[in-house]
């Protein structure tokens, strides 16, 4: 193994994880409501009366940021190597795992490890897990 060391960036990697960070506590504090992103779209899905508009705010936040920062830095160079079936399937797989594991990563791994929540945590590690036995399968045992 090699370490692609232009690829390597701590620094910035570390201001992203911080900012997410605060802006999850400052979410929590201020909403009193957790920045889980399958919790705040589920309950698009299911809408109650004046539930919605923070709701479509933080959407729009996590479309409308990026474009914004493209404005100030290019934007890198994206190249996917899947078809548009795989995404599909790939994306609902992910919709339904996260409905039948009580959220995703987000909420778990960053909102609920944070407060110390068992079910967050044994999640984290089942999340990460299945990441690690699927590198590995892919790179040492599927020929890829």
């Amino acid at each position: 193994m090699t370490i692609d060391w232009n690829a390597f960036t701590p620094v910035s990697a570390l201001a992203g994880g911080a900012m997410i960070g605060l802006a999850a506590a400052a979410f929590l504090l201020i909403n009193g409501r957790i920045a889980g992103i399958s919790g705040i779209i589920g309950g698009l899905l299911r809408p109650q009366a004046g539930d919605n508009i923070w709701r479509i705010a933080f959407l729009a936040g996590l479309v409308l940021a990026p474009l914004a920062w493209t404005v100030a830095v290019a934007a890198p160079d994206l190249t996917i190597a899947a078809s548009y079936p795989v995404l599909i399937i790939a994306g609902l797989i992910v919709g339904l795992s996260t409905r039948y594991g009580s959220g995703c990563t987000s909420g778990h791994g960053v909102c609920g490890i944070s407060r110390l929540s068992p079910r967050s945590i044994v999640a984290t590690l089942c999340f990460m897990a299945t990441g690690f036995a699927t590198v590995y399968v892919i790179r040492h045992l599927g020929g890829f």
